[in-house]
């Protein structure tokens, strides 16, 4: 054979063809990896969208009612009332807790020996009905004015915890003359944000869509238990637990949530009339909560009869400090009569 057929049949080898071929069989597995790996995301979604469904089910049937029903602007809303005493107290809940009466549980048990106590459920919590008309503080006002007009309460003291502290700040502006002191829990003041915009630093519809899709309830499971260290039995626990996942941003909470800036702003020039009492029951200043104290040592300051008291703990001080939130509030009570 001569050296030019030789270097010709070299040339018609399929050498330059082998790294095309490689790279293309590469390009399939790749390909069937990644359809194996989103078939497994399709089928981990489904599974999570079914458990969510079947559970939430489930959950519907093994709501324990609680406390009584009254009428407000033509739907239902729960209301709990323990205790016997003369004075009536009043307990508004923080924003989005899923069942104020069951949440409130601690303090109610410490302050009924001594107080007529009615844990109020707004629309959209616990176990009251839900509501499309808008979360301005004007109409949550009226609504739980309503509640108690219906139920004859017109004489009480009002007991705030966190956002209900905006609330009740405009509340006892439009009915002074039924209240008779204001206790607020770790309250929301009108100046906490500054000039800060007020944003969830996940927006409503992330949270909505995670809430349907079961992954929200996945994400509790795997969760510390929000609710382990709480002094309420096990059943408590169970049918909080089970209330507050049905809740959980339900539409009435979720544009509640979406009217904290403008429900904020309203109150920036509301004070608390100079002679009605008033006390602060609040954790310590964090890094978090810079200046706390001072924001509402700046709402008392013109009052008769203002006090702003600290306590170890966290947002829920009447989870763990019931009991001295209780001694203390009645001890203030006595000083002022």
């Amino acid at each position: 054979m001569k050296i030019n057929e030789v270097k010709k049949k070299d040339l018609d080898t399929p050498t330059g063809k082998e790294p095309a071929s490689k790279m293309k069989k590469l390009l399939l597995i790749l390909l069937k990896v990644l359809a194996v790996f989103v078939i497994a995301i399709v089928l981990f979604l489904a599974i999570v969208f079914t458990v969510n469904i079947i559970s939430s089910k489930s959950e519907e049937g093994r709501i324990k009612p609680y406390g009584q029903s009254v009428t407000v602007d033509g739907k239902n809303m729960n209301v709990l009332i323990q205790g016997q005493g003369k004075e009536t107290v009043v307990l508004l809940p923080g924003l989005g807790t899923g069942t104020p009466a069951l949440d409130f549980k601690p303090l109610v048990e410490e302050l009924s020996p001594f107080y007529k106590v009615v844990v109020v459920e707004p629309f959209g919590y616990g176990l009251s009905d839900e509501t499309e008309k808008e979360r301005s503080t004007d109409n949550i006002v009226s609504e739980i004015h309503e509640a108690l007009q219906g139920l004859h309460i017109d004489r009480y003291i009002l007991m705030a915890h966190s956002i209900s502290g905006i609330y009740g700040l405009d509340y006892v502006n439009k009915y002074e003359h039924e209240v008779s002191a204001f206790v607020g829990i770790d309250s929301s003041a009108p100046k906490q944000y500054g000039d800060k915009v007020v944003e969830s630093p996940i927006s409503n519809s992330t949270i909505t869509l995670l809430k349907k899709s079961g992954l929200a309830r996945l994400i509790m499971k795997l969760s510390a238990d929000p609710y382990a260290a709480l002094p309420v039995d096990e059943e408590t626990k169970e049918q909080m637990r089970i209330l507050s996942f049905k809740n959980f941003r339900n539409p009435t909470i979720v544009n509640e949530i979406e009217n904290r800036a403008p429900n904020f702003k309203a109150a920036e020039n509301l004070t608390f009339p100079k002679n009605l009492p008033v006390i602060f029951f609040l954790q310590p200043d964090s890094a978090a909560l810079k200046g706390w104290s001072t924001l509402h040592e700046e709402q008392v300051k013109d009052s008769v009869h203002g006090k702003v008291m600290t306590f170890e703990g966290t947002h829920y001080l009447h989870h763990t400090q019931s009991k001295e939130i209780a001694e203390n509030f009645r001890a203030f009570m006595e000083g002022i009569k």
